[in-house]
């Protein structure tokens, strides 16, 4: 299969009359890792927010691969499909009455790809899960409900994650559970773009990008 990358082109971002960033330029390619840094309120997840096409920049364009990686998409706001991105945000998009093996096999029907209530229980297992796996997600913890969130990633078919503080409120042993993931997917010809206060400790081909905490009016 042909390499793609996911490119930023001079991203800018505006909030409320002010810059938040802006000349913000980066490739991924397949099998690399960018990592995302700065204080808060200097625009991270605004970030993430505008390379999902969830948001839009105040200026600049992102050019993502397709599900064919010989046919990129290029937009100012564009929207991939799951085949190509997985992202998970803060809220994590999780739903709190399910249990969390429902959640996975909800979504997964969502994003149109097979998963048995098994298969389920295995990407759960596999986040030290399984005894929590047919509680309703609203009665985990923090730290539960970021490893129900990770425990989708298992199941994807989607080459670029996009992960906002994918380590917050892990114990010791999810935070080594959640980097072996991530370093898999890598190895694995995946790529990764992630926000984390936290030393994600990947190895391979990456980079970091460290955004400003100055906020500057436009």
């Amino acid at each position: 299969m042909a390499s793609w990358v996911l490119t930023a082109m001079d991203l800018a971002c505006q909030k409320a009359h002010r810059t938040l960033f802006e000349g913000v330029s980066f490739s991924v390619p397949a099998g690399s890792w960018l990592h995302i840094e700065g204080g808060n309120g200097c625009g991270k997840s605004s970030l993430l927010r505008i390379l999902c096409g969830l948001s839009p920049a105040a200026r600049g364009q992102v050019i993502w691969p397709t599900s064919d990686p010989t046919r990129p998409t290029a937009s100012s706001n564009p929207r991939p499909d799951r085949s190509v991105l997985h992202y998970i945000g803060h809220a994590l998009g999780l739903k709190p009455d399910l249990s969390a093996c429902d959640n996975l096999c909800f979504d997964a029907q969502v994003g149109g790809l097979p998963l048995s209530r098994d298969q389920a229980m295995q990407s759960l297992a596999a986040q030290g899960l399984q005894s929590r796996a047919h509680l309703p997600v609203r009665v985990l913890s923090q730290g539960q409900r970021q490893g129900v969130a990770l425990a989708r990633l298992r199941t994807s078919a989607a080459r670029l994650w996009v992960l906002d503080e994918p380590l917050v409120g892990l114990d010791a042993q999810a935070t080594a559970t959640a980097r072996a993931l991530l370093q898999s997917h890598v190895d694995a010809g995946g790529a990764l773009v992630m926000t984390s206060h936290h030393d994600v400790q990947l190895q391979g081909p990456g980079a970091r990008l460290q955004l400003s905490r100055e906020v500057k009016r436009p």
